[in-house]
């Protein structure tokens, strides 16, 4: 289990995240992709091949795990994908900020070929990233390519964390960006041409960039602005009356038809 940042055990969640913990028993087995506690993940086998990397958010913050993803994972599995729920060390804990939490990520998602004795297609792999964990698909979506490097057939950012530069200078969430690169845009330039997204844009990958227009805690500005400097590579989605939490709760309006458009992504099994 994950701990909090100072070893004791995780805080509860508000009711609304904590429905979103739910899975079925025996769905899933845990798989560590390194020697840290917190480089794991929880795989879920099945379908034809195709899997989701799923990367959770909260802000790059050890308040918030990977549980907060397994509603979504079991949704995904039953529509025919495995998942690779994965974790990561954030930037409060020891080892994680930049570049460890970048390199957990990179290396989970390296991971991906050997799950379920290579059950998973590689050229079949979806990161779907969520707030901060948004921002982590569409950095990991950028990097160069390299032996045993898996490159993802599509990318999807819920309500993402996607243009670090404008983040940082709101001030989000008490200046995490800040926090996690070391300073802001003008303070360390080159870590943000490094770790944001907008400033990497464009790649010739399929990314998909959803925001609801009522979510309070990722400016929808952010997806917007990513989504121009990608070109015709992304696809910005803007779903009327969605919240933060709705983009990643199955059920709902927004994540049915987050669902559909994943399903249109992918290629077809070889």
């Amino acid at each position: 289990m994950t701990t909090t940042s100072d070893g004791g055990a995780p805080e509860p969640y508000p009711a609304r995240l904590a429905r979103l913990t739910s899975a079925p028993e025996g769905a899933y087995r845990t798989v560590p992709y390194g020697p840290s506690p917190e480089q794991f993940g929880e795989y879920w086998p099945g379908g034809d091949g195709a899997a989701a990397v799923l990367i959770h958010g909260g802000y790059w913050r050890a308040r918030y795990r990977l549980d907060l993803m397994r509603l979504m994972a079991a949704d995904l599995n039953a529509r025919g994908y495995a998942v690779w729920n994965i974790e990561y060390r954030r930037m409060d804990m020891p080892g994680g900020g930049r570049p460890g939490t970048f390199d957990d990520v990179s290396a989970a998602l390296d991971a991906v070929a050997g799950l379920g004795g290579g059950a998973v297609d590689p050229a079949r792999v979806a990161l779907v990233g969520h707030s901060a964990g948004g921002h982590l698909a569409l950095w990991a979506a950028h990097r160069a390519a390299g032996p045993g490097r898996l490159s993802p057939a599509a990318v999807v950012s819920l309500a993402g964390v996607c243009d670090l530069a404008a983040a940082a200078r709101l001030g989000l969430s008490d200046d995490a960006v800040r926090t996690l690169l070391g300073g802001g845009p003008d303070e360390v330039p080159e870590v943000y041409r490094w770790a944001d997204p907008a400033a990497l844009a464009p790649i010739d990958v399929p990314q998909l960039v959803v925001h609801g227009t009522a979510d309070e805690d990722v400016p929808i500005g952010l997806s917007e602005a990513y989504a121009e400097a990608a070109g015709r590579a992304a696809t910005l989605l803007t779903l009327p009356d969605a919240d933060h939490m709705d983009v990643i709760t199955p059920g709902t309006a927004a994540w049915t038809r987050i669902a559909e458009e994943l399903a249109r992504l992918l290629p077809p099994r070889r």
